[in-house]
């Protein structure tokens, strides 16, 4: 239609591949889904899946778990604080990092 740009991409071109939120999250469900297995909870997680909402931004989808299951996450997490284990988020524009409490120690 006159008027309307003409760089050749329109929305009904748009794909999640030309993003990257679905590579972050489809890596972060990976990550995610190996730690479940070693863990031995990979099959208490059935919609554990990447997926993106409607303006292209990645996110995990965890589904429906048991109050079992999400309490053997909770045991889970609280041991791997109790052991040092942090989260540094202080930019709050990144990924959050896992770093071993350790650092610095000889």
């Amino acid at each position: 239609m006159q008027g309307e740009p003409t760089d050749g991409h329109d929305a009904a071109t748009w794909s999640p591949l030309y993003g990257d939120g679905w590579y972050a999250a489809r890596n972060a469900t990976t990550a995610l889904r190996d730690v479940l297995v070693r863990a031995g909870l990979d099959k208490d997680f059935p919609y554990l899946r990447a997926d993106l909402n409607a303006f292209g931004h990645g996110f995990v989808e965890l589904g429906r778990v048991s109050p079992a299951t999400a309490e053997r996450l909770a045991e889970l997490l609280r041991l791997a604080l109790a052991s040092g284990f942090r989260v540094a988020c202080e930019d709050h524009g990144r990924t959050p990092v896992a770093t071993d409490g350790h650092e610095g120690r000889d």
